[in-house]
């Protein structure tokens, strides 16, 4: 069975049940805690104009989500930010689909609001990958898409591989998706590119990747690991390094109350 990870869209913020005139929280948003043998699968995404879910996401998770972060950046807090897990479901305001921007920005304030959370912000030394220009140059379409119109990076799972199409997406943009969603460190653009190119990426996964929540491909796969594929397909490749990150660490957070 096909299972689509809708990375590239996020979540919600609302005071309660109550009406907001402000574009950046969210009309209606229940939070219900998951029982720790649930099953489903864990998602992000919005479904149609203005239903937003989540599923099965620890609030370190969700942090990660809303701040652009890789999980390893986030410390401070209870042992629960990391066991405890949430589902979400949220109304969006106005007459369009908001952008990925402005779900960020009510996810935001769903953890500021509900959970309570307060936080501050350092630079630390971390293992990241650098994203960089591989010998012979990028292999990169420029975009099709006009300027203004959103970034879209959408991650499928098929059997045995993973398959990420991408438009109108800067270096920044697929750095970041990687870094807060498919690999174990944070990942820093180094390629200088400054343009927004379109490309399709095909790579089998491997343990490193999503959490260890998209199955491993087998050594037989028809496609390349990530690090291969990406110089094959893109001309760029993850250099391991060591170097300064803003981390978040946590002051203060709370379970959020029953809807």
């Amino acid at each position: 069975m096909i299972r689509t990870i809708a990375i590239a869209a996020l979540i919600i913020s609302a005071r309660g049940f109550a009406q907001s005139p402000d574009p950046d929280s969210f009309e209606v948003a229940t939070i219900k805690p998951v029982a720790p043998d649930a099953k489903a699968g864990r998602f992000i995404t919005m479904q149609g104009t203005h239903r937003f879910v989540g599923q099965q996401y620890t609030l370190k998770l969700l942090i990660a989500a809303a701040w652009n972060l890789n999980v390893k950046t986030i410390s401070g807090g209870p042992g629960w930010m990391e066991s405890d897990t949430w589902d979400i479901q949220a109304v969006t305001p106005g007459e369009a689909r908001p952008t990925r921007d402005r779900q960020m920005a009510m996810l935001r304030n769903l953890l500021t609001d509900r959970f309570k959370l307060t936080f501050h912000r350092e630079r630390r030394e971390f293992s990241i990958y650098e994203l960089q220009i591989a010998k012979g140059g990028p292999k990169l379409k420029a975009s099709a898409s006009p300027p203004d119109d959103p970034a879209a990076l959408i991650s499928t799972v098929y059997p045995q591989r993973m398959q990420l199409p991408a438009r109108n997406a800067t270096m920044s943009d697929l750095a970041s998706l990687m870094q807060r969603a498919m690999l174990d460190r944070p990942v820093v653009d180094k390629t200088g590119l400054t343009g927004k190119y379109d490309f399709d990426l095909t790579w089998a996964p491997d343990e490193t990747q999503f959490g260890g929540d998209v199955p491993v491909a087998s050594v037989d796969a028809p496609d390349p690991p990530l690090f291969l594929a990406l110089q094959q397909q893109l001309g760029l490749k993850l250099e391991p390094a060591r170097g300064p990150v803003e981390a978040l660490i946590v002051d203060r957070v709370e379970r959020p109350s029953a809807n």
